[in-house]
């Protein structure tokens, strides 16, 4: 069960509670996994299928972190439709690779842990490790140990425990040199894994463009309007869909609904950009919109804008404030 521990562990060295949810349940599929699913053949394709079990899923959980995470599909949504638009920015490639860095620090979370506890359980590295052609390795396991050149020809059987002319002591041996050596690497791992977030978080928090309190008020705000965009999109969508409806069936013209624009939803929609660093008072995309850029009918009926729009220069998100996309949560 220490696997179980280490990975609470990692959980408890996150700010982020979506991380440590992610890292249990990574460890929970491992051990089904490796105690149902997998059955190491014991053949000449051991190291296949050790390395297929402990590779595939880590990349399978590194493809689904990105189809989950919001930043993803902000970057990528209209992209192809915006040809001129991206050409224009390509200078801009401090940015776009802040926000590469970001999602993907975000979603090699899953993979990385499904790696190390695989590496503490040592069933797919003893598979694995055990079925390899290099005569290097193969010696270093065997060599010294009795019967020592059918301990090289036998090896791929030692996981099964087949009967054959090697002593059970010395398969045995064997496989706990293999397993010792696995979760020496899965530590080392686990302990790259603490250190490269810590090192991280304290730069981004270094970096950060406002205080403590200033950065805590602001991921309250970005969690509360997210929450309200969605009830109010879906309640705006229900009203504009019953609007529809009974026009439709009762063939009168439909009441007015005002909706956002096309160009309004880009302006919202896109990455948020802090504009500078002395100005901070926009907490996102739509906080700025709707103080600088959102344009209402008057009396005389001429549009005019609620304030001046900003002309200060746009500037990468810092790590401090990742959160304002949404970072690991859903699309």
């Amino acid at each position: 069960m220490d696997k179980f521990k280490t990975v609470i562990n990692i959980a408890n060295k996150q700010t982020n509670l979506g991380f440590g949810l992610v890292a249990l349940l990574t460890a929970g599929g491992e051990q089904i996994f490796s105690n149902v699913v997998f059955k190491c053949p014991c053949n000449q394709l051991n190291f296949i299928y050790g390395l297929v079990f402990l590779l595939v899923p880590a990349l399978a959980l590194l493809t689904l972190g990105l189809i989950l995470s919001k930043k993803t599909w902000k970057l990528v949504t209209g992209l192809c439709s915006r040809q001129e638009k991206v050409c224009g920015s390509c200078g801009q490639a401090r940015s776009l690779a802040t926000v590469l860095f970001q999602i993907s620090t975000m979603a090699l979370m899953a993979p990385v842990t499904w790696i190390a506890v695989a590496l503490l359980n040592g069933v797919f590295t003893e598979c694995a490790m055990t079925g390899t052609n290099t005569t290097l390795f193969n010696n270093h396991l065997c060599k010294g140990r009795k019967k020592e050149a059918d301990c090289i020809k036998e090896l791929h059987t030692f996981p099964c425990g087949k009967n054959g002319a090697v002593p059970t002591d010395v398969r045995e041996e064997v496989l706990l040199t293999l397993r010792a050596e696995s979760q020496v690497l899965g530590w080392l791992l686990i302990a790259s894994l603490i250190l490269t977030h810590l090192v991280l978080t304290c730069v981004g928090r270094c970096w950060s463009p406002v205080s403590y309190l200033q950065l805590k008020f602001w991921r309250l705000y970005a969690q509360e309007e997210s929450s309200a965009l969605e009830s109010q999109t879906a309640e705006h969508a229900r009203e504009l869909a019953k609007r529809n409806i009974k026009s439709f069936f009762s063939k009168t013209h439909p009441e007015d609904i005002q909706t956002p624009s096309k160009q309004d939803w880009e302006k919202v929609s896109s990455l948020y950009k802090y504009r500078s660093k002395k100005e901070m008072q926009h907490y996102s995309n739509l906080h700025h919109f709707v103080e600088t850029g959102m344009e209402m009918e008057t009396q005389d009926g001429l549009l005019r804008n609620l304030s001046v729009k900003s002309t200060g220069s746009h500037h990468p998100v810092p790590a401090a404030l990742d959160f304002v996309d949404g970072g690991p949560d859903s699309i």
